[in-house]
């Protein structure tokens, strides 16, 4: 990196530290119950809350979390509004502010948490952090360029995730076309009629042990597992396991509730070789199908668009095992379940490597503009003696 090393070449004499109150005013925030509604940005610990009527100051400023997400250090170069969970800082003509932004991301300041619980940092903490004084020019050198990563670094992220969701998309459509091609003139017959359909009850989170009989709660279904799985994340004791569902090998389990439609009938097969449990909130479908073809049909827009004509509610989206039992689903033979099942297995697989290794290169990105951005914050102190 040329240009690393031309600013690393000026860095070579040692320059002043003060500390963060000499090189900038350290403000408190304030609430912002009493302003009205406007275009001003209100900030908390996390980012932007809301917008305002009003400015506490018109920028550049960096902000640091008192409270909450200590590492959320943020840049705002216009007017703003902080709130008490937040300290602003205006620095002194002496420092540009975009360079104590990118030197305060170096100081890792949730080391500097002081609390038990929520995650806290005094102002007498803040105002100790040591900050280098290079000349302006240098300052200036190391933000242009850091700018120039930063910007470099999101577009190349964007590209990454625009590539991971494109290829989400090729694999949903592939499930899709292959399920409806493989099944045309398969026989349709409700999901009563192909097996017996079991609500489950009770089992909380509460319930779960070290330890035990394997157990899926209906939240996993969707948050957890994917289309099957043989191993479990969570165990409830034998007596516990008593009073719930079974769960044998090749059953499908079915969420019957959730707080979107998205995930409300999401299915899983349990291909473990031993029994488990579920609980309440799920219908287990026990069938002499095969079980990884009825979860992939779980998936496709014919089932999306069937469970909408009966799942009900607001804030909380029920599809009961009464209304599961009118789906209805195209019926190959197990010789075609079986190939279906083959071919997306592969893709999926593909899919699932593509999945892994995008977020690693955002992630290694990420990792190498922090190595530069470290290298090129470093200085020597200048001894007074």
């Amino acid at each position: 990196m040329p240009e690393i090393n031309k600013v690393k070449a000026l860095q070579e004499e040692p320059v002043p530290f003060l500390p963060l109150e000499e090189v900038a005013e350290i403000h408190n925030g304030k609430t912002d119950r009493h302003l009205a509604a406007g275009n001003v940005p209100v900030y908390g610990s996390g980012g932007i809350m809301r917008y305002a009527n009003k400015a506490a100051n018109s920028g550049p400023a960096v902000l640091v979390p008192r409270k909450g997400s200590l590492a959320n250090i943020m840049y705002v170069d216009g007017p703003f509004w902080t709130v008490d969970t937040l300290f602003y800082t205006l620095a002194k003509d002496f420092i540009r502010p975009k360079f104590l932004y990118y030197y305060l991301l170096t100081q890792h300041i949730e080391d500097l948490n002081q609390a038990g619980g929520v995650p806290s940092l005094t102002q007498a903490t803040l105002k100790r952090i040591r900050i280098p004084v290079p000349s302006l020019k240098v300052q200036e050198e190391i933000v242009r360029i850091l700018d120039t990563f930063t910007s470099l670094e999101a577009e190349l992220e964007a590209e990454l995730e625009a590539e991971l969701e494109a290829r989400q998309d090729q694999y949903c459509y592939y499930r899709n076309d292959i399920i409806s091609k493989c099944t045309n003139s398969s026989k349709r017959m409700p999901l009563s009629d192909i097996g017996m359909l079991i609500r489950g009850h009770g089992m909380t989170k509460s319930d779960f042990t070290d330890k035990g009989i394997g157990a899926i709660h209906y939240g996993q279904l969707y948050t957890t597992f994917d289309t099957a799985t043989d191993s479990v994340i969570s165990y409830v004791s034998p007596a516990i396991a008593q009073s719930l569902l079974t769960v044998n090998p090749g059953n499908l389990i079915i969420s019957n509730t959730s707080e979107n439609l998205d995930d409300v009938g999401k299915a899983v097969a349990w291909l473990g070789n031993n029994q488990i449990v579920t609980g309440g909130h799920a219908t287990v479908l026990r069938h002499n199908q095969n079980p990884k073809y009825l979860a992939y049909w779980f998936q496709t827009p014919d089932f999306q668009l069937q469970k909408r004509k009966y799942a009900a509610g607001t804030k909380v989206i029920e599809l009961p095992a009464k209304a599961l039992e009118k789906i209805m689903i195209p019926l190959p033979s197990l010789s075609i379940q079986s190939r279906i099942v083959s071919e997306l297995d592969k893709f999926r697989l593909l899919n699932v490597s593509m999945s892994y290794g995008l977020p690693a290169e955002i992630e290694a990105r990420h990792k190498q503009y922090e190595y530069y951005r470290d290298r090129l914050l470093t200085f020597k102190e200048l001894d007074y003696e």
